[in-house]
């Protein structure tokens, strides 16, 4: 089979497309013949060499990725034949190995793909689109609530926006650049701004006078700027941090303006059913359209690409890489 392997740690030219011996599954998994796999930002960062918190630099050469989607094409000993021929989606967990044509996982990490979704689709809901409904549940909305979501045209944010609408709340969507913006316009929020124009706070002040929830995934200047927005007694979710560092946040924050800041971390975990409920959430809902991932798809040798671009800030929604058959 074809894989994208990492042999150094370093620019995403270092991201190689090799033969490598094909997969066999082992007792209770199946293999997976891959049409889709997800592309991380965290990928990015373990290709740098840099540890992504609790995930551990992987043994070289490695193939990155931990999300695919596709069709299941042989089974291990004890995997019930039905599963034979279905198309599926699964997060490998801790064990990379998505960027390729083969991906071998146990039977309990599988998700069958609803029929209206492309498996592109069904690696972002699997992936970031748990993450999205996490935070949701733990910070939902109400239709009093003037909600902020920044990096809105990423995968997340994407889907953070579609979830607060549904409430009846007000939502800002912000993110960089015409294209971003002009997406989100298309999207529905009730504002668009863009956190590249130094006037953008004003904006947002003059628009909606001050917000009362802040998704944060961004970090750095902009998460702080966002905090500062939040009304007396508002709620701020960090999720992420993608300009390099969280939103700092001291005590004047919490106790002179009584805002509530929550971490996103191991809450996630200990929501009811968990991540892998989450998960077959998100595929639900996405199904039925009550929300839809927007994805960028790059083919499976463009894996170098894809990163630049996700880490450059080019590519809309979730990365993923294709493998045509």
């Amino acid at each position: 089979m074809r894989a994208i392997q990492l042999h150094e740690f370093g620019p995403p030219g270092n991201l190689v497309l090799d033969d490598v011996p094909d997969l066999s599954p082992g007792p209770g998994q199946v293999r997976i013949a891959v049409s889709a796999s997800g592309v991380h930002l965290l990928d990015t960062s373990l290709r740098r060499g840099e540890s992504g918190g609790p995930t551990p630099l992987p043994d070289l050469p490695t193939i990155p990725g931990r999300e695919v989607a596709g069709v299941v094409d042989d089974l291990g000993e004890g995997v019930d034949g039905s599963w034979r021929g279905k198309r599926v989606v699964a997060h490998l967990g801790m064990v990379p190995g998505g960027y390729a044509e083969q991906a071998v996982t146990s039977v309990e990490s599988l998700y069958a793909v609803p029929r209206n979704l492309t498996c592109a689709e069904a690696v972002a809901a699997v992936g970031t689109g748990r993450t999205a409904l996490g935070i949701f549940d733990l910070e939902t909305p109400t239709a009093d609530d003037v909600v902020f979501v920044p990096s809105a045209a990423g995968g997340v944010g994407w889907l953070l926006v579609q979830a607060a609408r549904t409430t009846g709340a007000t939502v800002v969507a912000a993110a960089r650049g015409a294209d971003r913006t002009a997406a989100l316009r298309d999207l529905g929020a009730d504002m668009v701004v863009d956190y590249g124009l130094p006037d953008w706070t004003d904006r947002v002040r003059e628009q909606v006078g001050g917000l009362s929830l802040v998704y944060d995934g961004v970090g750095g200047a902009v998460g702080r700027a966002a905090l500062e927005l939040l009304r007396p007694g508002g709620r701020f979710m960090m999720f992420g941090w993608s300009a390099g560092e969280a939103t700092r946040v001291g005590t004047d924050d919490v106790i002179g303006r009584g805002l509530t800041v929550g971490w996103l971390g191991q809450r996630m975990r200990a929501l009811p059913g968990g991540i892998p409920a989450l998960a077959a959430r998100s595929l639900e809902l996405a199904g039925k359209g009550w929300w839809r991932p927007l994805v960028t798809t790059y083919p499976l040798a463009d894996a170098a690409t894809a990163h630049a671009d996700l880490e450059g800030r080019r590519a809309l929604g979730k990365v993923v890489l294709t493998v045509e058959r």
